[in-house]
């Protein structure tokens, strides 16, 4: 039976969506190919139609993921609130957010698996790094001032290492 273009598309995403909170919950090696599309509702020859690799798809997944933490965060507040940046913070280490690593960042669920992966995976983890320094720079009361691009830094640093933490121990 033939696939429409859209329908294509609209396979795609859903692959890419089921993956990343996938390899959220368990880790890129954690998940192979036949499980996630099975969980997508696709079948496994399907995957290579629409993906180079499955590093490829890895990518593509941590992306999309990123892509959704950074919007929900920036929905966060009114830009020019001097208690933004301490929403931000509060929400990021929400026992909501621990609680749900395959809706969560991906910097915290995967930070230490992406570093073993190739120059492609790396550049999608820079790329959303320096996004979620911009927010939580720009957010800083004290944005413009000198040292604001160093608390930025503190501050992510901080809340992935904690959120990284809380998830690695029972109490």
């Amino acid at each position: 039976m033939k696939v429409t273009r859209e329908k294509s598309e609209e396979n795609r995403q859903t692959v890419i969506e089921t993956a990343a909170r996938m390899f959220r919950e368990s880790g890129y090696d954690g998940v192979g190919v036949s499980p996630l599309m099975q969980a997508a509702g696709l079948t496994h020859g399907g995957f290579y139609k629409q993906f180079k690799s499955k590093d490829d798809l890895i990518a593509q997944a941590t992306k999309a993921a990123l892509d959704q933490t950074a919007a929900r965060l920036a929905a966060i507040g009114d830009p020019s609130d001097a208690t933004r940046l301490e929403a931000i913070i509060r929400r990021y280490l929400s026992e909501a957010h621990r609680d749900a690593p395959g809706q969560g960042c991906a910097l915290a669920a995967l930070g230490a698996d992406a570093a073993r992966h190739g120059p492609e995976l790396r550049g999608v983890m820079e790329d959303a790094v320096k996004a979620h320094l911009h927010l939580l720079e720009t957010s800083d009361p004290q944005a413009g001032n000198d040292g604001a691009r160093g608390r930025a830094v503190a501050a992510l640093a901080t809340m992935v290492g904690a959120l990284m933490l809380s998830r690695a121990v029972e109490d």
